[in-house]
């Protein structure tokens, strides 16, 4: 009966249009305060317990490297790295910001940013070799998602937070599932761009990829010292995460120069912002789970789920269900915070790997944040491209029903996630 009314009140202050964080604060407070005996000091303690933990340091450094990468050349130089390789095929140009999607997200861990850093150079450039604002804008939308599933991640922190799960292992999991992800997204690319007989690009080179990748590489190398730096023990993922911020200003100010130290201050105060509405979240959320835990419903909930008689695969597939059902109306950290605390003990009950279980609950949100009404990559495309969100919607379509085929291969191919982790000695 509590927890109906928690998440009645819940979903009530959510349709008012109230933020999440703030309905998740208001929901709390009035639940502790009108159905439970917590004194207000234990709330204030959990408060504090619930973000001093060292991981989610990981946030803010994250955040700051990604725009520095965003604002700093490092987009552009692998654009034209990815262009050299793969512009001849069908659909060159969009074949090659895939690419770049790929790439530019090993160094990010943020769609957003990846679309917003992508998108605003390729698609421009593709309506001006003729390609349809809509196919680029559906491509965008779709390979953007790939700044959460590659190595760093901000999802990937917050689950790995909610769940005491391996920073390490979730980072490099997402490598090998991120990569067949871009190649079905460019599979689907090449078909539609050949059927309509899209513009081809003057194959490059080898002489001019070359150029081009000794460009882009300063930008890569943050892929070799996150990984190797996490594998070799050299620093943990948080630690990895402030050397990609100091690493990325440095490659921004003084290799690649497309940014001044005038410039800087504004990145982090953009930086700041974004991490303070980040940390805000997880405190609400922090508190949400809290009475969950003295509700001690993730383990009632658990008990029911496999009181069904679901088995895993019964159990994933309706965890997906909801997922996705809460992508319509939340944003990817809020249904991370509200969602993983419920059905992770049920999901290791079942003896579900729990890095395989974070990154199909990262699928889940990569397929949220490209579809209406509050996909965020719609949005940003939708300003870059300037056409509407019904539009964007119908052009994302073929790409979206790819993901999904992508989010059953994960789901229940468990080895596509779990290989890399093992191979590196981290499960």
């Amino acid at each position: 009966m509590n927890a109906s009314i928690l998440f009645g009140l819940l979903i009530a202050l959510m349709l008012t249009g109230m933020p999440i964080s703030i309905s998740l604060g208001l929901t709390v407070l009035t639940f502790i305060l009108t159905f439970t005996q917590v004194p207000l000091e234990a709330v204030a303690l959990k408060l504090f317990t619930g973000i001093e933990k060292w991981e989610i340091m990981a946030i803010p450094f994250f955040i700051l490297a990604g725009n520095f990468l965003t604002h700093g050349g490092v987009a552009k130089r692998m654009i034209n790295f990815a262009t050299s390789l793969v512009g001849h095929f069908h659909g060159g140009l969009a074949l090659a910001s895939i690419l770049a999607c790929a790439m530019f997200a090993l160094v990010c861990g943020s769609s957003v940013a990846t679309v917003v850093a992508i998108g605003s150079i390729v698609l421009p450039a593709m309506v001006a070799h003729g390609y349809p604002m809509a196919f680029g804008a559906g491509v965008m939308i779709t390979a953007g998602s790939l700044g959460i599933l590659m190595l760093p991640s901000i999802p990937k922190v917050i689950y790995a937070i909610s769940t005491n799960t391996s920073i390490g292992a979730l980072f490099v999991a997402g490598l090998l599932p991120g990569t067949l992800l871009a190649l079905m997204l460019a599979a689907v690319t090449w078909y539609i761009a050949k059927k309509n007989n899209y513009p081809r690009m003057k194959k490059a080179t080898w002489m001019q990829r070359l150029k081009f990748f000794q460009n882009s590489v300063w930008g890569l190398m943050l892929v070799v010292i996150i990984v190797g730096g996490i594998y070799s023990g050299i620093f943990t993922a948080t630690e990895a995460a402030a050397m990609a911020a100091v690493y990325s200003f440095f490659v921004s100010i003084f290799v690649y120069k497309d940014m001044g130290m005038k410039d800087v201050p504004k990145v982090l105060r953009d930086s700041a912002n974004m991490s303070a509405m980040l940390l805000y979240i997880i405190t609400n959320a922090v508190l949400f789970s809290f009475v969950l835990a003295n509700e001690n419903l993730p383990h009632r909930l658990a008990d029911w789920m496999l009181s069904m008689n679901l088995g895993k695969e019964g159990f994933l597939f309706v965890v997906n269900m909801i997922l996705l059902a809460a992508g319509n109306f939340m944003e990817p950290s809020s249904i991370i915070l509200i969602m993983a605390p419920i059905f992770f003990p049920a999901a290791m009950q079942l003896g579900i790997n729990p890095v395989h279980f974070g990154i199909l609950i990262d699928v889940n949100m990569e397929v949220g944040l490209c579809h209406p009404p509050v996909g965020l990559n719609l949005y940003v495309a939708s300003g870059i491209s300037k056409l509407g969100i019904t539009e964007l919607t119908k052009a994302v379509l073929p790409w979206l029903g790819t993901m999904i085929v992508f989010l059953v291969i994960v789901t229940y191919w468990p080895w596509l996630t779990l290989v890399v982790p093992k191979m590196m000695g981290m499960l």
